[in-house]
């Protein structure tokens, strides 16, 4: 199923990766790859490919997405070396890439983008046994993405933070996974804050740990009066 907001589609092909699509015809991908979620896909027909952090730096899925002459925006703590699985480095792949840090504002052609800080607080739940932040501060971003006038959000692997809450969002796609960022609760706590148009949920049921009552959690926003979409991963 695709989700329609005015002049933009959204499609989630499962994991961290989302696709978007402006009436104007520009592309966008968040996070693409990892878990198996392309390999069946091999579009290339993005015109911006977003990365938030290592866990969904995936080089294989950016190839499958990324058009000749895209532009692959990588956050700059990305570090292929670091990255326990066979990965090219951002750098030697055949496309523009810049890397961004956090809370930063830049265009890309029509697109107007901005970074936001993504980490889990030291004193919340998504924490190692020794105490040390899964997603430790300065480990990843988000993405908010303007097309047509829409301004798209996916806040990355993060928990809610008080940055997000001054943030002007139309569309909102929060992880709503069990472990390791924001749960089901928080992101409706968080749309309720936002007051965006339309939440649709991503990140969640790839493998055990990301688990999520999607049900339960559409129903709790829709509670709070905001119109909110279930996507079904296409492949």
């Amino acid at each position: 199923m695709t989700v329609r907001y005015g002049p933009i589609t959204m499609d989630w092909l499962g994991y961290a990766t989302a696709r978007l699509e402006s009436q104007t015809g520009a592309v966008v991908y968040m996070d693409p790859g990892r878990y198996g979620v392309l390999d069946d896909y091999d579009a290339q027909d993005g015109d911006l490919v977003l990365v938030t952090h290592d866990h969904h730096y995936d080089s294989d899925g950016v190839r499958r997405v990324a058009s000749d002459d895209a532009l692959v925006v990588v956050y700059e703590g990305v570090d292929a070396d670091r990255i326990d699985r066979d990965v090219e480095r951002p750098e030697d792949l055949p496309y523009t890439v810049e890397r961004v840090g956090q809370d930063e504002a830049f265009a890309a052609g029509p697109l107007d983008l901005f970074t936001t800080p993504a980490h889990n607080l030291p004193d919340g739940p998504n924490v190692r046994d020794d105490g040390e932040p899964i997603h430790p501060e300065g480990f990843g971003c988000g993405y908010a993405v303007t097309m047509d006038g829409v301004t798209l959000f996916w806040p990355g692997d993060s928990d809610v933070l008080e940055y997000h809450e001054g943030m002007d969002v139309d569309f909102l796609m929060p992880s709503i996974a069990q472990n390791f960022t924001m749960n089901r609760h928080d992101a409706a706590d968080l749309a309720e804050t936002l007051e965006p148009d339309v939440v649709v949920p991503i990140h969640y049921d790839t493998f055990d740990d990301l688990e999520a009552d999607e049900e339960a959690f559409a129903v709790d926003v829709a509670k709070r009066g905001i119109p909110v979409a279930l996507e079904t991963p296409e492949q």
